[in-house]
């Protein structure tokens, strides 16, 4: 395949991108910096300020799928301009890339673009599939204007398939970048009473998933990209914790992670239960769908 990816430098793009080139397809990255792409990923790499103008034809014309994960970085101190950000990032990001579509000839036939759990809002211990309403915070109002952008693609007779990532355990980035340095030091454990949900995923069946939504034509739509199986913060530490032969005795309260996030510790205080029923139906097989072996495997 051909196939233009966004954010291709980011923790899951640049895996996408090794995934993709390991199996022979050709890549090309839409970046805000192509000189740094040609030089660090070997691969085709054309410039596009994504807020402020269509994505460049030249990158979209003639190939076969297109993976849209570029965004402002969720994870940071929610201020007044950083919540702009995160949500123009994603609104005008994505409709300047349908845009883009719009105007290629030939048109890529499919769409995968990213999205969050954060969908679904704060819903307690409810298992949440593909079909439950969204939520009306401000990431679920985000991720529904990021859905809503992609989804204009479908008028374009372009497939379009969006994949509602959980909390992905790399240890490179992420959440549990952040988990390990108190882990590993043993004073690491449960976050505001450990009770609410984390729908987790390994990034090798997150990369799998991304790589089925482009080849597989019955992909299309909102898809829970999680391990079949959420778990609680509570069990999610404690199995850090056996991963690392640690102890996980010191709990986290909730007003120290307000203090040094602010709103944006409310995402990690409350959570989902997110199963990823579409993907299972589709026949979708993970590979670490235990939470021990996923952390063990991420950590090796």
């Amino acid at each position: 395949m051909r196939v233009t990816v966004t954010g291709a430098s980011g923790l899951i793009g640049s895996r996408v991108v090794a995934a993709l080139m390991a199996r022979g397809d050709e890549v090309t990255a839409l970046t805000r910096r192509p000189d740094r792409a040609r030089e660090r990923q070997s691969i085709e790499a054309v410039a596009w300020q994504a807020e402020s103008e269509p994505a460049p034809v030249a990158a979209l014309a003639g190939r076969d799928g297109v993976v849209h994960l570029a965004g402002e970085p969720i994870g940071q101190r929610w201020t007044a301009d950083a919540k702009e950000r995160i949500r123009s990032s994603r609104e005008l990001g994505t409709s300047n890339l349908v845009a883009g579509l719009a105007d290629a000839e030939p048109r890529p036939g499919v769409l995968v673009s990213a999205s969050g759990v954060g969908y679904y809002g704060a819903r307690g211990d409810e298992r949440l599939d593909e079909s439950a309403p969204p939520g009306d915070d401000f990431l679920a109002q985000v991720c529904q204007v990021w859905e809503r952008a992609a989804g204009e693609a479908e008028e374009l007779r372009v497939r379009v398939a969006i994949l509602r990532t959980g909390v992905v355990l790399d240890r490179s980035g992420g959440a549990l970048a952040k988990m390990l340095p108190p882990f590993r030091l043993g004073v690491g454990g449960p976050v505001a009473g450990g009770k609410q949900y984390v729908s987790w995923i390994h990034p090798d069946d997150l990369v799998a998933l991304y790589l089925a939504a482009l080849d597989g034509s019955e992909w299309s739509g909102p898809v829970n990209a999680t391990a079949p199986e959420p778990a609680t913060n509570r069990e999610l530490s404690r199995a850090l914790g056996r991963a690392l032969r640690r102890p996980t005795v010191l709990p986290v309260p909730g007003l120290a992670l307000k203090s040094l996030y602010g709103e944006m510790a409310w995402v990690v205080t409350t959570g989902q239960r997110a199963i990823p029923a579409r993907a299972r139906a589709l026949g979708f097989a993970f590979r670490h769908s235990d939470l021990d072996e996923a952390l063990r495997a991420a950590l090796a």
